[in-house]
């Protein structure tokens, strides 16, 4: 049985039933005969509300109830949503405006909630809310991502949401000024529509008296307690479930109006109601990523060590504050400020701006692949100025691996690391040596070519606790309860996983419940690349309070003083005789030992681990068309110790992919009056399977100190590097022709105007 255990590619569980149409998500799951809602959004991205009629609408066959807030309020329901703010550098704390269910008297991007329609069908639904009045008065649109222009929100002077620095200012400023070379470099990272695949969806009853709201979440203990605070209702009177889901990335981890607004109407209606957003709407409403621009300057001693290091960010909230949007591009952002290198003069400013824009929050890497992407940018182009080679120029400044652990300037300790032998062994595996000749070649056929690499770090987040319960049912089957939630990662796979390596049970009498509020006590959600180190620490620990446990038991069943446990038996030592864990489990029972049947233990980790790796890109852009394609791609990765290498490459090749749809096709426009020009799949550049080179994976294991597996999370370490990787081998092909500031997203229409910049400047020359 152990071919499904540690460090085993064990095919996925979940897949057979997943491909062959027997997956239940949101929309599956809704209740037979729930009603349907449809939501009204503002077509304008800022004005006032003159005037809000609902009556026409109210009396249209099959409609049940019409929300607005004023219906809203009156019904005792908070019509506010939460939010985290951070500290601003003079100790006070960020803004928090008034963000409403439904739009209160202003809306403030296109795309907000001004109504919710409840009818028997979809269309009906639909019908009455283009019944709805409304009258604007329009106002002054904020769209440029600084401070002043016209205030998204009256008590938000100069729409400066937050204000944040984190470091030793002095100490940096006096390092740079001192330093031999100082090389300055600002960056775009561009808007992103999330696009999971299955939209937000959600849908809420009544049942015996109690709210159940079942909705495609990363989590339900968070959206649980919202609900009760926002409804006025005791947590116990509510169930919060999360189905399958069809991809989180974080845009998922957050609460959106609609499961508030879904939950009131049953309440009030005692009848199901369900709600899935369509993909237009999504586009418009869905957290947006990313949003921000970074300048960061480098000092050098003489010998081109880094002696200094400052960053400053100016970063778009959008219209509101999402639930953890504040804390992106400042306190996660900081994380992993320094990346890989030996570097204690380091501060960083992050400052958030509202526009009337959709709001930006968490998307796969949450801070952490903006860090990297301006730092290796910087180091990238620093080489570059320098005139030395960036391969060289990194390992001259990696951490050493004898200085581990390492406390970095920003109050993070990275417990271990051994960078030189990553990079080393990417150079290999991407065949770094036959980069000219493949240069030459692609010269030959009229084409630019280039190789861009990132070396990325990444901070495993959220909370370090988590629990397991092992319970042995009547059945003969094994059930697992978990405090994570599976977006599609495999979590099912994995956690089976651990039990057959742990206890030996086979993985086929395995069944892993997630995302159940009242089946399972506490749990903290799928986010931060937790999972496989919170949950898989917490699923040892009981594992080993299930042996421990039995251990007496089985002893005095076998008249002996004491057992080992191995492969899933207890043995007697010295002596032939054996009990399996499944036939102990039966015979406490039969012997009424309930408490042998059921073990829960919760786990707290001491610190985090910090996966960490390089990625080696090599793109070609043709002359004529400025198209860019990714054609070579290798990633040497350091997870530490792997539970499945197949999922983890998943997991990388999924991340990578969206990294480089990032940097080279997906872009979100709008125009100056706020209107979203990218709204549909029309407009907006998803990268495609033609636009990916198949990509190399390879580890190089270091495993972690900070949980007792020696694993670090891999779920978003693919996105962390690919952004950088793509944009340097970007720089990297057109450093010859003079262009010195490339951006993303390198579409074909940019980089053709890229190519005229640098012809013009030849011709002037």
């Amino acid at each position: 049985m152990q071919k499904f255990g540690l460090n085993q590619s064990t095919p996925r569980h979940e897949d057979p039933r997943l491909l062959t149409g027997g997956g239940a998500y949101v929309d599956d799951t809704a209740p037979e005969g729930a009603l349907h809602a449809y939501v009204l959004r503002s077509p304008v991205a800022h004005a006032d509300i003159t005037a809000l009629d609902v009556a026409e609408a109210e009396g249209m066959p099959g409609v049940r109830l019409i929300l607005t807030a004023e219906a809203v309020e009156a019904a005792g329901v908070s019509n506010a949503m939460s939010t985290t703010p951070v500290k601003n550098r003079d100790g006070s704390m960020g803004a928090t405006p008034l963000r409403p269910l439904l739009a209160k008297g202003r809306v403030r991007f296109v795309g907000e909630a001004i109504a919710m329609v409840v009818a028997d069908t979809a269309a009906a639904a639909r019908d009455a809310a283009e019944a709805i009045q409304v009258e604007f008065e329009d106002l002054p649109v904020k769209m440029d991502v600084a401070t002043g222009g016209p205030l998204v929100h009256d008590d938000v002077p100069d729409n400066l949401v937050y204000d944040y620095g984190r470091g030793d200012e002095a100490a940096t400023e006096a390092a740079l000024a001192g330093a031999a070379h100082v090389v300055e470099l600002t960056v775009d990272d561009n808007r992103i529509i999330c696009a999971s695949l299955e939209p937000r969806g959600t849908w809420a009853a009544m049942e015996d008296g109690r709210l159940h709201v079942c909705v495609n979440g990363q989590g339900v203990w968070g959206p649980r307690d919202q609900l009760a605070k926002t409804l006025g209702l005791g947590k116990a009177d509510v169930r919060v479930t999360n189905p399958d889901v069809g991809g989180g990335f974080g845009m998922k981890a957050m609460t959106y109006p609609e499961m508030f607004l879904v939950a009131h109407a049953a309440r009030v209606l005692d009848h199901p109601v369900r709600w899935m957003a369509e993909r237009g709407e999504s586009m418009l409403s869905d957290n947006a990523g990313r949003d921000l621009i970074c300048t960061a300057k480098l000092g050098f001693d003489a010998d081109h060590k880094l002696v200094a290091y400052r960053m400053d960010n100016v970063a778009n909230m959008g219209a509101y504050c999402s639930g953890y949007a504040q804390n992106i591009q400042s306190d996660l952002f900081s994380r992993v400020m320094p990346g890989v290198y030996d570097v204690q003069a380091c501060y960083m400013t992050s400052v958030g701006i509202f526009t009337n824009t959709t709001q930006v929050d968490a998307y796969r890497g949450a801070g952490r692949p903006e860090a990297i992407y301006v730092l290796e940018r910087a180091m990238d182009f620093a080489a570059r100025e320098l005139g030395v080679d960036p391969f060289e120029l990194r390992m001259k400044n990696f951490i050493p691996t004898d200085a581990f652990p390492y406390a970095t300037p920003m109050e993070e300790t990275y417990d271990v690391g051994d960078f030189p032998r990553v990079l080393r062994r990417a150079m290999a595996e991407g065949d770094v040596a036959g980069f000219a000749a493949r240069r030459a070649e692609s010269e030959a056929e009229g084409k630019l070519r280039g190789l861009g690499l990132c070396y990325y770090i990444e901070s495993i987040l959220g909370n370090p606790s988590e629990s397991a319960e092992i319970v042995f049912e009547a059945t003969g089957r094994v059930t697992l309860y978990v405090g994570t939630q599976s977006n599609g990662q495999g979590h099912d796979t994995v956690y089976r996983q651990f039990l057959n390596t742990d206890l030996g049970l086979d993985p086929d009498v395995i069944d892993v419940v997630q995302g159940d509020s009242d089946r399972i006590a506490t749990g903290g959600g799928t986010g931060g690349s937790r999972s496989v180190t919170t949950q898989g620490t917490a699923n040892r620990a009981t594992a080993a309070k299930v042996v421990g446990k039995f251990a007496p038991f089985v002893a005095g069943l076998l008249d002996v003083e004491a057992v080992d446990f191995d492969d899933g038996a207890f043995r007697a030592p010295g002596s032939n005789k054996v009990m399996t864990l499944l036939e102990a489990a039966e015979a406490a029972r039969e012997a009424g030992e309930q408490d042998l049947l059921k073990t829960r233990e919760t786990t707290t980790l001491p610190g985090r681990s910090f996966p960490n790796g390089a990625h080696l890109c090599e793109i070609e852009i043709e002359r004529d068309t400025g198209n860019l394609s990714v054609v070579r791609y290798t990633v040497v990765d350091d997870f530490g110790t792997l539970m499945n290498p197949m999922l983890a490459e998943g997991q990388v090749h999924g991340g990578v992919a969206q990294g480089i749809g990032q940097a080279v096709s997906e872009h979100v426009v709008y125009d100056e009056t706020g209107q979203l020009l990218t709204a549909s799949f029309m407009d907006y550049g998803m990268p495609r399977a033609q636009s990916l080179p198949m990509i190399a994976f390879y580890t190089e294991s270091v495993p972690s100190t900070a949980n007792v597996l020696g694993m670090k999370g891999c779920g978003e370490a693919g996105t962390v590097g690919a952004m950088a990787a793509v944009a340097n081998a970007a720089l990297d092909a057109l450093w010859p022709l003079g262009l010195r500031r490339v951006d993303m997203p390198f579409t074909p229409s940019r980089v053709w105007a890229m190519l005229q910049q640098a012809e013009g400047a030849i011709a002037a020359e």
